[in-house]
């Protein structure tokens, strides 16, 4: 790791390390060197000029693209995501929001994207940084292709950046701020950007992707259970498993007082997923913590860390948190392993949680909590995705359980 404040190097013509705090020069066309003080074009596919763009994180590292979609100036947390597919569902999902993703995978856009895979009514990322985009999907379900996806959504998507080198360095050195831009190759003026950009700590997002107003879905076939899912930022697919179990379901807004929900009465309350920091979820904490012990609870992702700062527990940054759809976790009683997806920069700590909650689940990497029960009130939660959007199914069956702790609340009110 390389101090912040020393000189940075990125890879100059030929192989040779250029510095990064002097004016820079990218290939031109016809081999002539131009200036990187002001956008410049490159020859892209078919003969299309691309865009020079420009990527400095706050250590002052940086990685020189072009753009294959969009443009302009962006700031905010940089991460990167492991999956091999998936990258419409991660470009909808709203913990994403405000960030700039870094896929790990060497080609990203080969089937394109469909309307019917979105995770949220628009593209939630700040910008899309790839190895290689893929410029005609091959897929029959595809709408659009990658680059038209980003265009439609006036998101910058960025390609030829050496993706292996931002995922080493940030595993690294840690999770950081970063500024890109196709409109100046200042890399210093692109470091105070980023640093500039609001710290992820403390950084409350919720408020910016949650729903205005409640709305209700039917229930896929017999109608068996009421479920109230609180909208964090809530993933699409969450609501359509619900429903696959013969759920009603009543989505609501984040500020939701808990009063509010019981008066509808539930069966059952879903904490969804979200983004920023959970310790600003303030009205969230509240609401959970009322209706704890009232109503079966099931948190997911942001819903789980909700969950056990309402127990009492508290919540802390990962170095560079858990992004795609290959994390194993480990279930502390039976040692049982399943294959997970996850996004999250934040966890539970552990240390901090009350006798009255029990770990279900670890990572099987670097041991953070990923699961909790609570041994005094019908409420568990996990910090991966059960829905698996995208993702892997070894976690649906946590739906299932939610069904029967709901079943069981039942019995337990008639009784």
């Amino acid at each position: 790791m390389m101090r912040a404040g020393a000189p940075q190097t990125v890879p100059g013509g030929e192989g040779r390390q250029a510095r990064a705090g002097a004016p820079q020069t990218v290939p031109g066309p016809e081999g002539r060197q131009a200036r990187a003080g002001a956008p410049q074009t490159v020859p892209g596919p078919e003969g299309r000029q691309a865009r020079a763009a420009l990527l400095v994180l706050e250590d002052g590292t940086a990685f020189r693209g072009e753009a294959f979609a969009g443009g302009g100036t962006v700031a905010g947390e940089v991460v990167f995501n492991t999956a091999m597919s998936g990258y419409q569902e991660v470009l909808t999902d709203p913990s994403y929001h405000g960030q700039l993703v870094c896929m790990a995978a060497p080609e990203v856009g080969n089937y394109g994207t469909t309307a019917a895979d979105a995770e949220s009514d628009r593209v939630q990322v700040a910008a899309f940084l790839v190895r290689q985009a893929a410029r005609r999907p091959s897929s029959w379900r595809a709408e659009r292709s990658l680059a038209e996806e980003l265009e439609a959504a006036r998101v910058p998507g960025v390609e030829g950046l050496d993706t292996r080198r931002l995922v080493r360095h940030l595993r690294t050195a840690g999770a950081m701020r970063g500024a890109l831009s196709t409109e100046t190759g200042d890399a210093e003026a692109l470091r105070r950007l980023a640093l500039d950009a609001p710290d992820p700590t403390g950084l409350a997002l919720v408020d910016r992707v949650t729903r205005a107003d409640p709305v209700e879905l039917p229930a896929d076939g017999e109608e068996r259970y009421r479920v109230v899912l609180y909208d964090f930022g809530a993933k699409a697919n969450i609501g359509r498993r619900l429903r696959r179990l013969g759920a009603r379901v009543r989505v609501v807004p984040a500020s939701t007082p808990a009063a509010d929900v019981l008066a509808w009465k539930p069966d059952g309350v879903m904490l969804s997923n979200g983004p920023g920091d959970p310790a600003t979820v303030v009205g969230g904490v509240a609401a959970t913590a009322g209706l704890l012990g009232r109503v079966p609870l099931f948190g997911i992702c942001l819903g789980h860390q909700l969950l056990g700062l309402a127990v009492g527990g508290r919540t802390m940054r990962l170095p560079f948190g858990h992004r795609g759809v290959n994390q194993p976790v480990v279930e502390v009683v039976t040692g049982r392993v399943a294959v997970t997806s996850h996004n999250h920069g934040f966890a539970v700590d552990a240390q901090s949680l009350p006798a009255s909650v029990r770990i279900t689940y670890r990572n099987a990497n670097d041991g953070v909590v990923e699961g909790l029960e609570c041994l005094d009130a019908p409420a568990f939660s996990v910090q991966y995705h059960p829905e698996a959007a995208p993702g892997p199914h070894d976690a649906h069956p946590l739906f299932q359980r939610f069904a029967i702790t709901m079943d069981a609340g039942r019995l337990h009110r008639s009784g």
